[in-house]
């Protein structure tokens, strides 16, 4: 009977067909009973709760959102996806300088311009205490910045940078450092060197000579790539991670002279670098270039420096805004008196001054409680969030001295900075929720609201559900029903000979 249908007039034979799942769902359907939909609903809620849990305890711990995390690092790549979160990375360094800036500037998280050296100064503090100083958030996000900075797609042809390349992604410290090692009984490796400098050598001194060794081999090869790099994609990113390497060499090793007490070797080193690589913005030399300048009391070069980049184009940041007022706060704080100020009222230099911290204030709030050590501070991090309080641990950590320095300074501080007058954005960082964690917990609710629904009124729900499920299957009813009108018989003949 079948082949006969199939052969005379198939438009019936699948109308019998459809009609046929059609009625076997609705038997399914007819035949499911109050405790399935209550057992269903349930299981959902304690499934998207065990998410929900889940979830919330790894945004605790790690700062961020596991589905999310897991999507963006495994998943978009799968799917063709570019990862564009990197905070501050430098591949546009010889492109257009307008674009990158843009997206630059709509990045929250930065990394830290006046970060410490690892071996030689986080390690002491787990000498002495026994605690790491770094959150795995903050120590993740480096790993990412040295794999974008270090690496590019063509290091499997050089053995030593094939073995770099897994170390950078190597999460345990002492892997990192004997991969390290081994890239460099192949061959000399500036990568190789950078990370011995930062992670193995135990005093400023021992740093500044690795990186030494990696700045000889920095320089040839990024001398060799800048001859290659038009003669195709692979040696422009060559170069692009040569640059980048480079770069980070000559500003480490003008930290190690800063560090040293060297200081105005330092600010050559910072002055070379930013004039040899104006386009490298993102890497904020000039605000390590700022706290140099302030040690040395050149206040007018600081000024100078401010000038250029506390424009309403480039991105602020605590650094520039604070330093802005110090100098400001210094041209009246040394006579400065709120009593005195109350009586006559303020002068056109107070006003300034007034303004200026006004203005840091509104730009981070966290800042002054720091300044004025209301608040302890602690070790900065590798990463700050801009307007944050991490960014007043960084600023401070670095910039305390210099207050001090300028008499009066964190007197007209006291004085002046909680009257600011705020608005929303200076709440900012408020630590929002991942899409996830609200997802899953509206779904938990959601779900076991039809749960309980379903065990008060069952009877109710379960026409409710039986609804709501014919309502599913309408739409691919009437498509079904629009096919077979308009698609003619003979072509419905033709496809079920073929």
């Amino acid at each position: 009977m079948c082949l006969f249908l199939s052969a005379a007039d198939p438009v019936l034979l699948s109308e019998l067909v459809c009609s046929g799942v059609f009625s076997a769902v609705s038997m399914f359907l007819n035949t499911l009973t109050p405790k399935f939909y209550v057992a269903l609903t349930g299981t959902s809620s304690l499934i998207s709760g065990l998410i929900l849990i889940f979830e919330w305890w790894y945004f605790r711990k790690y700062g961020t959102s596991f589905i999310e995390q897991v999507s963006v690092s495994h998943l978009r790549p799968l799917l063709g996806g570019v990862d564009n979160s990197a905070p501050n990375s430098p591949s546009s360094s010889n492109g257009d300088a307008d674009s990158s800036r843009q997206s630059v500037s709509e990045c929250k998280v930065w990394r830290n311009p006046l970060n410490l050296f690892r071996g030689a100064e986080y390690n002491r503090y787990t000498w002495v205490t026994g605690r790491e100083p770094l959150t795995y958030y903050d120590m993740n996000l480096s790993a990412q910045d040295h794999q974008t900075f270090f690496t590019c797609d063509s290091d499997h042809l050089r053995p030593a940078d094939a073995i770099m390349q897994k170390a950078w992604r190597e999460r345990n410290p002492q892997a990192r450092i004997t991969a390290a090692h081994e890239a460099l009984d192949l061959e000399d490796c500036a990568t190789a060197y950078i990370l011995l400098a930062e992670e193995e050598a135990t005093t400023i001194v021992e740093a500044e000579k690795l990186f030494k060794q990696a700045l000889k081999i920095g320089e040839s090869c990024y001398r060799r790539s800048q001859q290659l790099q038009h003669h195709g994609a692979q040696y422009e990113a060559q170069h692009r991670r040569d640059t980048n390497v480079l770069v980070y060499i000559k500003r480490r090793l003008a930290m190690c002279s800063r560090k040293l007490g060297r200081t105005r070797e330092a600010v050559k080193m910072m002055r070379d670098l930013m004039k040899e690589f104006p386009l490298l913005s993102m890497f904020n030399i000039h605000e390590n270039l700022l706290e140099s300048l302030l040690e040395l009391q050149n206040y007018a070069d600081v000024q100078a420096v401010l000038a250029k980049y506390d424009d309403i184009s480039l991105p602020k940041s605590a650094t520039i805004c604070y330093t802005a007022a110090l100098l400001k706060a210094r041209a009246v704080s040394d006579k400065f008196s709120p009593e005195a100020a109350s009586r006559r009222g303020l002068s056109t230099a107070e006003m300034n001054a007034v303004e200026a911290i006004h203005r840091a204030v509104e730009f981070n709030p966290h800042v002054p409680k720091y300044l004025l050590e209301m608040k302890s501070l602690i070790l900065p991090p590798e990463h700050i969030l801009k307007r944050g309080d991490s960014e007043a641990i960084a600023y401070t950590f670095f910039h305390l001295q210099h207050w001090k320095r300028v008499e009066g300074a964190l007197n007209l501080l006291h004085c002046t900075w909680e009257g600011t007058v705020f608005h929303e954005v200076s709440v900012y960082p408020k630590k929002e929720l991942p899409f996830f964690i609200l997802f899953t917990a509206g779904l938990c609710s959601f779900t076991a609201m039809l749960a309980l629904l379903t065990h008060q009124f069952p009877e109710l729900m379960g026409v409710f559900a039986k609804a709501f499920l014919s309502t599913l299957f309408a739409p691919l009813n009437f498509i079904m029903e629009k096919v077979e009108s308009i698609l003619p018989s003979s072509l419905w003949h033709q496809l079920t000979r073929i």
